[in-house]
């Protein structure tokens, strides 16, 4: 049955297994064309990656039988790919190393699976290897989370689609929160058409926030001057308020005002958007001006914040 056509999340997940491995060619208990086993390649990664390992650390990290890890570093040993000495602090586990004649076998297997994943990316468009690595990325995170643990934030350029969900989640939000009306959604779906139609990749930029693959929150950076940068529109979505999305934005924002050859950035909010204004002043700007105003439907204070780059 094809992944995706049961109601059934284990069956869901063998059928993926099953499809995986015989994609990757592993069916026959060898990485692609290599004499190695999965296991075995794993342990040559390790090594290569860290030299003078304990056989306990390698065992811990890939979470391999004791009596499995022993049968595969003797098989090693045994025909001259790594080299075990007793650790000082404990003469019953062992130390090991790469020798020459290893690190040639890893090579030839590294370059082998370069190539191998290679040809299979090669058949697909630019657009289906994102999602490919995308939905790659979603199912580490998602396995790797630790209760209590939050996904790490991801920031990623805008693409196709983005704009019309951040006008959207920004006008949603702000009606649910500030009961702001419709004129803020238009607000926003004119900044995002204007970014959209005249977009300079050379001096502006919009990042999107995601969690586990899914958005969580947005920020622009646009040309005010030759000089001046402005903020706009940043935007964290209340699932993932307490994360550190709005932080990893506004200074994501900054650092690329500065790569773009900006000296000062301003930003215009509203005084009742406390925790916005809190990101701010944290990030070193500076409230340079206020004005009473009356828009989407409320009574506001606007705020000019400024900072230096």
């Amino acid at each position: 049955m094809p992944i995706g056509e049961t109601d059934d999340p284990i069956a869901a997940v063998r059928a993926f297994n099953r499809f995986y491995t015989r994609k990757l060619g592993v069916l026959d208990q060898h990485l692609g064309q290599s004499p190695f086993s999965l296991s075995e390649a794993r342990v040559l990664y390790e090594l290569a990656q860290r030299d003078q390992l304990a056989a306990k650390e390698i065992g811990t990290e890939l979470d391999l039988d004791p009596g499995y890890l022993s049968r595969i570093i003797q098989s090693f040993e045994e025909k001259g790919l790594i080299t075990r000495k007793p650790l000082p602090a404990d003469r019953r586990q062992y130390q090991l190393s790469l020798t020459a004649k290893g690190r040639q076998s890893f090579a030839k297997l590294n370059l082998g699976s370069q190539n191998q994943v290679a040809a299979m990316l090669a058949g697909l468009s630019t657009g289906e290897a994102t999602r490919l690595v995308q939905a790659m990325a979603t199912i580490e995170a998602v396995l790797e989370q630790r209760r209590g643990q939050p996904a790490p934030v991801v920031l990623r350029s805008h693409r196709v689609g983005d704009m019309g969900w951040i006008i959207s989640r920004q006008a949603a939000a702000y009606a649910a929160d500030y009961n702001w009306d419709i004129g803020y959604e238009a607000l926003v779906a004119d900044i995002c058409a204007q970014f959209i139609k005249s977009y300079d990749a050379a001096r502006e930029h919009c990042w999107i926030a995601e969690v586990a693959g899914e958005p969580v929150g947005s920020v622009f950076l646009v040309k005010a001057t030759d000089e001046i940068a402005k903020l706009r529109l940043l935007q964290v979505e209340k699932k993932a308020r307490g994360l550190g999305v709005g932080r990893a934005l506004v200074e994501q924002c900054i650092q690329g005002a500065r790569e773009r050859g900006y000296s000062r950035m301003t930003l215009w909010t509203q005084s009742i958007l406390v925790a916005a204004r809190d990101i701010y002043q944290k990030a070193g700007f500076k409230l340079v001006s206020t004005s009473p105003h009356h828009s989407f439907g409320q009574n506001l204070i606007g705020e000019t914040w400024e900072r230096d780059l």
